[in-house]
């Protein structure tokens, strides 16, 4: 099968797992916070930012203002912050006093986190049922959407139709440059747009960061004081429904929560990021580890969807484990892993080489977006009977873009118009086979 062949609980309310969108709360406890954590953050913040009005640090906590005029008066009767100036609308200015930057200090040593208020481990835990990708039943129209800017042939979709839906692992192998991980990269858009994920949770007493602006990326902008929105709880965010890519550098550590003694931040592993979205190994059989090690610790969360991890203080925790696991690899599955691990993955997607007509198909694609005005046919035809049947050189699908593409520089360097020619693709073939 050819991908490049044209085809013809606190807090949370929970109505539809569609719909799904927290709540804010209406005081801490709602929240699923007590007043020590509340008065934590407080106190930090103001050590770091030194004067802000009330409004500010509920912002800054990203929960609702009403309970912190009350709460803010009780560590002003205890003489942990003082008023300084009126604000706007009832509010105050607020800054430490002595005993309170005292106090902040000894929470930074406790832990170093400024920030949004933390959610509570069940919170999440509900939210990930909520939005898990079990639910989600992508059909054809859905598919085509997805990869409707690559080639993909009927066959191709049937089996990946099949394989979305099982919300299981898949194989994606085959020669180098044929796509594979662009496929993956666009399955995650057949589960729905987007989710919303905590940025940070509490649990056991830790403080544990999800949400991470290099894996996840936000819909919308975060929105405080009075453009904030009254209809969500704002230690939430919502993200594109994830897809996290690891090659090479992917190690057991990355698997496994980051604790940094210096801070006593916690951070989530790769996996517990993409929950509720797509985990793709690229160039599985690469990594550090050995294929089998790193299928070893994934046989209960592949078969269960639910994960064990370790906190600092070497409890344990059962975190939920819904994501699409995608392994995608040059090599041929059987050579990497044995047959009772190809069970746990039960669909394996063959991506081969694009046919002639579909090769010359992509320069029609590609070309336009490159800069060319015109799609040289002679020239195709020169390049693929000289360069390709000539020599006996297998077609890819990455090939007509990537000969475009030196043959757009060379243009451009030499200020010349960009057009194909046989004797640019010469240049452009000498340049990218010399070493293939």
């Amino acid at each position: 099968m050819n991908p490049f062949e044209p085809s013809t609980v606190p807090s949370l309310a929970i109505e539809e797992k569609e719909t799904f969108r927290p709540r804010p709360a209406n005081d801490f406890a709602t929240a699923g916070l007590n007043s020590a954590q509340i008065e934590s953050l407080v106190l930090k913040f103001l050590l770091n930012f030194g004067n802000a009005a009330g409004r500010r640090i509920a912002d800054e906590l990203g929960l609702p203002f009403s309970p912190f005029p009350e709460f803010l008066r009780h560590l002003k009767n205890q003489q942990i912050v003082t008023y300084t100036d009126n604000a706007s609308a009832n509010d105050y200015y607020y800054s430490l006093t002595d005993t309170g930057r005292a106090r902040a200090r000894n929470y930074f040593d406790e832990c170093a986190y400024v920030g949004t208020a933390p959610v509570p481990f069940e919170s999440y835990v509900a939210s990930v049922a909520a939005q898990t990708i079990d639910a989600e039943q992508p059909k054809m129209a859905d598919l085509r959407r997805a990869f409707s800017d690559l080639l993909i042939n009927e066959d191709m979709f049937q089996t990946l139709g099949a394989a979305i839906n099982s919300g299981r692992g898949m194989f994606i192998y085959g020669y180098p440059g044929n796509g594979k991980t662009s496929i993956a990269e666009r399955i995650t858009r057949c589960f729905g747009t987007s989710i919303w994920i905590p940025r940070v949770i509490s649990i056991e007493g830790h403080i544990l960061k999800l949400y991470d602006p290099a894996s996840h990326e936000a819909m919308r902008p975060r929105r405080g004081g009075l453009l904030r929105m009254d209809d969500q709880d704002d230690r939430w965010i919502e993200i594109k429904r994830p897809t996290l890519i690891a090659g090479g550098e992917l190690t057991m550590e990355n698997l496994e929560i980051s604790y940094n003694p210096a801070t006593k931040i916690s951070e989530a592993p790769l996996q517990m990021k993409s929950n509720n979205g797509t985990f793709l190994i690229d160039d599985f059989g690469r990594q550090r580890m050995q294929p089998i090690e790193l299928l070893n610790r994934w046989i209960i969360p592949l078969e269960k969807r639910y994960d064990f991890l370790t906190l600092a203080n070497g409890k344990k925790i059962r975190v939920p484990f819904d994501q699409l696991i995608l392994f995608s690899t040059n090599l041929e599955p059987k050579q990497l892993v044995d047959e009772a691990f190809l069970r746990r993955i039960p669909y394996k997607v063959n991506v081969t080489d694009p046919s002639e007509s579909i090769f010359r198909q992509l320069f029609e694609i590609f070309g336009p977006k490159l800069g060319f005005k015109s799609i040289d046919q002679a020239a195709i035809s020169y390049l693929v009977e000289t360069h390709y049947l000539g020599v006996n050189r297998p077609f890819r699908a990455c090939q007509p873009r990537d000969l475009m593409l030196q043959i757009r520089n060379h243009c451009i360097f030499n200020e010349l118009e960009i057009e194909m020619t046989a004797e640019y693709f010469d240049i452009a073939v000498g340049n990218y086979f010399t070493v293939m």
